[in-house]
């Protein structure tokens, strides 16, 4: 519930229409797709209603996502009146059922869920309800949590180096001002009996201690996006000091250890919750975090290390050093059709599959043609004939004799035709598939994803 007194306008505000539009001119064109998120409050139909009317004037699509998190005895109702406030403005309404994995946090669970389902949408934007006073509270929320720079720049008005890329319009306005827009359009909203609940961090914060701090502070906003927005810059000068090390020290897909060990600890640090975060995992807490340095650093050359980081792992082989999704992290996929694309990305494997044409080297393009051609995880017990005059081999003795290490024997992708093992990437390919001189073929490599650093 907002506080009774009345926050200083906003600056930026003469009109929340007119506001809206200018914080969107030049980053959504004409004819581009544009998703809100529609929780049913009344931020977010505030900005239903603002985006409605904006669409015809700007040339965008827009649709609405109402996520179901599936948590309060009223979920299917608060579904029905998104459903309601959208064909009242013409604005098509999809609902999307997911379920929350109860732990610690409820609140950091239901949330997580809410951005998958966003982040799976097919949009060219995502448009949050977001506003200052959000802003503030999450300020405040990071810092109960010990959260480092990156945590304590909370929300960014906008996010163009993800897709869909995320906005948050109204992030420079305050509560009071949604609400006024609100009554005077006369809109009608939901109210989530949870808001009340101060057993929530975030709740408490909200109705019990702001209110005192807005007595002592009654800019406390201003002050605090301010602070958010000065942490974000020392945020975004650590990311440039990151991009510039992974530079010095990446290798074909690894960190040089040897390269790593030679930045200060903190450095070696920051690039690594850089590539973390570039490969969107969440962020292990630092003790964690310093230990699999300290382990993967201390080792012996000849050692193979695995540390886990929760959502990933960081890996040491001979001198390298790898980040990869934890095993587990996702399933193993099931097995994968290919229709003739140059590049497979596999996720739950960390890696990329590369079918180049060529002549004269690797698979038959037209022994491939025979029957479907499909990618597999390894499931153990393979057997493949390399020679026409040898006997089938075991796959183990295969991937021993390549001298690969055994975490990347168990993300290595399999390629069949029909039911039968053509190729394992990089090691071997059945005597049955192998391309004649000169013929057309296809030459499959196999690579792990490199820490990713955006540049």
């Amino acid at each position: 519930m907002a506080s009774s007194r009345k926050p200083k306008r906003s600056s930026a505000s003469p009109g929340l229409v007119s506001h809206v539009a200018k914080r969107l001119r030049g980053v959504v064109e004409p004819g581009e797709r544009v998703v809100a998120g529609l929780s049913g409050g009344v931020d977010s139909v505030v900005l239903l209603d603002v985006l409605a009317k904006l669409a015809k004037r700007m040339g965008f699509e827009l649709e609405a996502l109402h996520v179901n998190h599936q948590l309060s005895p009223n979920a299917a109702s608060w579904a029905r009146v998104c459903r309601a406030l959208c064909r009242a403005r013409g604005v098509r309404c999809r609902v999307v059922k997911v379920d929350v994995v109860r732990g610690n946090s409820v609140e950091r669970a239901a949330r997580d869920a809410r951005y998958r389902a966003l982040r799976g949408t097919r949009a060219d934007h995502i448009v949050l309800a977001h506003n200052r006073d959000d802003q503030a509270e999450t300020v405040l929320l990071q810092l109960l949590r010990g959260a480092g720079v990156k945590g304590l720049a909370a929300m960014a008005e906008a996010r163009e180096d993800v897709s869909p890329s995320m906005l948050r319009p109204l992030l420079d306005v305050t509560r009071f001002e949604i609400e006024r827009y609100a009554k005077r359009r006369k809109l009608e909203w939901i109210e989530d009996e949870s808001n009340l609940e101060t057993r929530y961090t975030r709740n408490w914060l909200r109705h019990d201690v702001l209110p005192l701090i807005e007595a002592r502070v009654p800019a406390y906003r201003e002050t605090l996006a301010r602070a958010a927005q000065n942490v974000g810059e020392a945020a975004a000068l650590l990311d440039d000091l990151a991009r510039i090390d992974a530079r010095t020290v990446a290798d074909d897909g690894s960190f040089r250890v040897d390269a790593v060990g030679e930045l200060s600890p903190a450095r070696a640090r920051n690039l690594l919750r850089f590539a973390i975060a570039a490969g969107g995992w969440r962020m292990p807490d630092a003790r964690r975090l310093d230990e699999a340095l300290r382990q993967v650093l201390q080792a012996r050359r000849d050692a193979s290390v695995a540390v886990s980081l929760g959502e990933c792992e960081l890996r040491r082989h001979g001198g390298g050093m790898y980040l990869l999704p934890a095993r587990g992290a996702s399933a193993p996929a099931a097995a994968i059709t290919w229709h003739g694309e140059r590049e497979i990305a596999l996720p739950h494997a960390g890696g990329v599959l590369t079918m180049a044409r060529r002549r004269g080297d690797g698979l038959s393009a037209a022994r491939l043609a025979g029957a479907p051609v499909t990618i597999r995880a390894r499931q153990g017990g393979e057997r493949l004939q390399s020679e026409a005059n040898r006997p089938r081999r075991t796959v183990k003795n295969l991937l021993q004799e390549a001298r690969l290490p055994p975490w990347q024997r168990e993300r290595l992708p399999f390629i069949y035709c029909g039911d039968v093992l053509a190729c394992i990437p990089g090691v071997a390919v059945d005597w049955r598939f192998r391309a004649g001189k000169g013929e057309a073929s296809v030459v499959p490599s196999w690579r792990l994803s490199p820490p990713r650093v955006p540049r």
